[in-house]
Order: C-alpha cells, then sequence, then structure tokens
C-alpha cells in the first residue's frame, strides 16, 4: 500500500520525532497546531516517523473517518529528515525514494573552486 501513493493529491511528512504512541486524534492535533494543516483534508497523506527509523505511521482522511496506516520494515530503516524546522510536501518521486530507503534529497553538494593561478 505505501509503496504507491499515485492516489494522493498531497503527501506531507513531519520531520523530526513522532510519539509513535499517539493514535488518530494524537496525530490529528499534531498536523493541524504543530504542522499547520488542515487533516481533514481529501487524498492526502500525513507521514510521520519516531526515533526507530524502521516505523512509520500515515494518517488519511477518507470522507467518513480517518484511516491509521501502520508500517513497520523487518530489515533496515527509513531515511527520516529529522530538523524538526518545517512540514515537507513530498512528490511522488520523493515519496518512493523514502519507501525505498533512501534520503529523500539528495546530500551531494555543489561545490566551488577558488582559482589557485
Amino acid at each position: 500500500m505505501l509503496y504507491d501513493a499515485k492516489g494522493f493529491d498531497h503527501i506531507y511528512i513531519a520531520p523530526g520525532y513522532t510519539d509513535m504512541r499517539k493514535g488518530i486524534d494524537g496525530l490529528m492535533a499534531k498536523v493541524g497546531y504543530e504542522m499547520g494543516l488542515n487533516p481533514f483534508q481529501e487524498k492526502t497523506l500525513f507521514l510521520f516517523c519516531g526515533r526507530a527509523a524502521n516505523k512509520i505511521k500515515g494518517l488519511v482522511w477518507e470522507k467518513d473517518g480517518f484511516l491509521l496506516l501502520y508500517k513497520r520494515v523487518d530489515k533496515g530503516s527509513y531515511v527520516w529528515p529529522r530538523t524538526p524546522a518545517e512540514v515537507m510536501a513530498l512528490t511522488q518521486e520523493q515519496f518512493e525514494r523514502l519507501m525505498s530507503g533512501f534520503a529523500i534529497e539528495s546530500r551531494i553538494k555543489e561545490v566551488r573552486y577558488k582559482t589557485i593561478l
């Protein structure tokens, strides 16, 4: 289910650490108060990760109630952004990278050399 998110118009992740004991109400409050977004957006997936990066939770509004998704990978972990600076909106490509265990953004930085001569 979480490898294919083509049915969603928006995908948001909560950077940093989320208390994975939270249920629907706690995650819904986090979306509204901490992330500053409307948890009742249709076709929107909100993703959360705790300290153990092998578990994630997802929250989806389905017009008649919330769907809570929970995934634990047996081997490996997710590369989750831990700086709680801002909510991140993901593209489909970034989502697929995250679900495959890769970093969302490339860690390769542009280098500018000073001229020696």
